[in-house]
């Protein structure tokens, strides 16, 4: 197999993708006999008048590939083809030498895949969600955006699937590991559209995400794991000399636990506080708070795509923009960028009002929206591990209350933000969120350093994206759970806690993942670790 980076395809070019190989790599049509897409990347650069067009990584099969590959040597854009990585699933297949029955608390995407290992191991793990399948949730989360009461066990960040479930189901990372290939494949076998595998920005989309997710629980089912919902780690016990031995489930059923994989998602802050009570090691981190704002999705498209905008053959576009502040040397940046998708009520506490955003597969809403946030570092929380959580909930009780105390959210313009004049309902485009928003001074509930940085950030990114600050833009707030507010610390090899033997601390709720994909493969090396430390030589 060969490998041909770097093949850029005009967005006009209606030549099929073998007659672009056969012609780059100089052969006759016929010498080609396969391609496989590897990646496929937009190109909206244009430098020097170049037409916007699609790079790809192409692997081909050839009727003389040593030879192809011989002529072309001293080109670095082609090369031998790697050879496929073994499957993790084939490693889990192998493990026949049995083990203690592992418990994974939360089935968000490090405690799914998590479990998916684990049984098609054979250990048959039991699997605790706090909050509810997606049976249930959706119609609960969708009942509290109409205005009805917030559901503690069925939100936006608990339940079957995690916080992942309701957002744009993004795929992207900045981690590199051999595991990433099985995630995608696992997540295309459940039924998510083989474009993931090779789409440089990949995405499902929250509403064939769940789909997915439910397809998953049963895989981990036919395996021999079972999936309890509404079932909350509410106390841990430990033996004499520190070992996890048991867990305690909605505050009375005793659970034995020998070994726990822990991925509680980042909003879990009752299970924070149980486990400093209980002794695990932590630290606090930084993590980032804002706002979001909104545009309309066809304004994004102009601004990146010129005169190509609208062509049916480019997605809505995203951006992705980041400011340092000469001031204070903070960092600020858009995160969890939604190409048309919708702002949505992301609160888990009752009087705390949070925000997130969230797209379908299609991304078809006609508006975007971006979270903007501020760089929140511990010693702006005075360095304590709970002090994190306590920054959140001031922001989000704020929020709340300046909402109206009915989960209406906080808005302002642009305009009116950067002015100090709040009160305009003049909106560039309706503010998507639901139960509805309400104008409020968003200074007024952000930290003043954090209101001042995204000042400045504001008129910075407008530069770097065409309409961007525009003062009509409207702004909600307030997004605070882009990360968690700590770490759980464990032993880099063994995955295990430094505090408590048995503990397996995974995914985003640890600390050490930042979105679907990190926290799966997290999951994923999680339970490698463990099959490694009770025998298998994997």
């Amino acid at each position: 197999m060969i490998r041909l980076s770097n093949l850029f395809v005009p967005l006009e070019e209606e030549t099929s993708l073998e007659e672009m190989a056969a012609r780059r790599l100089r052969l006759p049509p016929a010498a080609v006999r396969e391609v496989f897409v590897v990646r496929r990347a937009i190109d909206a650069r244009r430098y020097r008048g170049a037409p916007l067009g699609f790079v790809y990584v192409l692997d081909i099969r050839t009727a003389d590939e040593k030879g192809t590959l011989l002529r072309w040597r001293r080109d670095r854009h082609i090369a031998a083809a790697p050879p496929p990585a073994p499957s993790v699933w084939e490693t889990a297949a192998a493990f026949r030498d049995g083990g203690p029955r592992p418990v994974v608390v939360g089935f968000g995407p490090a405690g799914m895949f998590a479990a998916l290992l684990l049984a098609r191991a054979g250990l048959s793990p039991l699997v605790l969600e706090r909050g509810r399948s997606l049976e249930e949730r959706p119609a609960a989360v969708s009942a509290f955006w109409r205005g009805e009461a917030l559901d503690e066990r069925a939100n936006v960040q608990f339940g079957e699937g995690g916080a992942g479930t309701f957002s744009d189901g993004k795929l992207t990372t900045r981690i590199s590991d051999p595991l990433m290939a099985d995630v995608l494949a696992t997540f295309i076998a459940a039924g998510a559209p083989e474009e993931i595998r090779w789409l440089h920005k990949p995405h499902i989309g929250t509403d064939l995400l769940r789909d997915v997710v439910r397809h998953i629980r049963q895989e981990v089912l036919k395996a021999g794991g079972e999936v309890r919902f509404a079932a909350q780690v509410t106390d841990i016990v430990r033996s004499p000399e520190g070992a996890l031995t048991e867990l305690i489930v909605n505050g009375s059923e005793r659970v034995t636990a020998p070994a726990v994989f822990l991925g509680i998602g980042h909003s879990a802050r009752d299970t924070y506080e149980m486990l400093g009570r209980r002794g695990a090691a932590m630290e606090p981190k930084a993590f980032a708070a804002g706002v979001r704002i909104e545009h309309p999705q066809e304004m994004i498209d102009r601004a990146q795509y010129g005169t190509d905008a609208g062509h049916p053959l480019l997605p809505p576009a995203d951006y992705a923009l980041t400011y340092k502040d000469g001031a204070t040397g903070r960092g600020a940046y858009s995160f969890c960028m939604c190409p048309g998708g919708q702002v949505v009520a992301a609160a888990s506490e009752p009087g705390h009002l949070v925000t997130n955003g969230m797209s379908r597969q299609a991304r078809d809403s006609g508006v975007a929206n971006a979270a903007l946030l501020v760089t929140v570092t511990p010693a702006d929380f005075g360095g304590s591990v709970s002090g994190g959580i306590e920054f959140q909930r001031r922001c989000e009780a704020w929020a709340f209350a300046a909402g109206g105390g009915d989960w209406r959210a906080p808005v302002e313009t642009v305009g009116d933000f950067l002015r100090g004049r709040p009160g305009s309902r003049d909106f560039l485009v309706h503010p998507s969120y639901q139960p509805g928003t309400r104008p409020a001074d968003l200074s007024a509930g952000l930290p003043d350093f954090l209101a001042a940085v995204l000042a400045r950030a504001l008129p910075a990114f407008g530069k770097r994206l065409r309409g961007f600050d525009d003062p009509s833009a409207p702004l909600t707030g307030v997004e605070t759970r882009s990360s968690a507010p700590c770490r759980i610390l464990r032993d880099r090899a063994r995955y295990e806690s430094l505090s408590i033997p048995g503990l397996y601390p995974i995914g985003e709720g640890a600390g050490y993942a930042g979105g679907i994909m990190s926290a799966a493969v997290d999951g994923l090396n999680a339970g490698l670790a463990f099959l490694r430390k009770i025998g298998h030589n994997t």
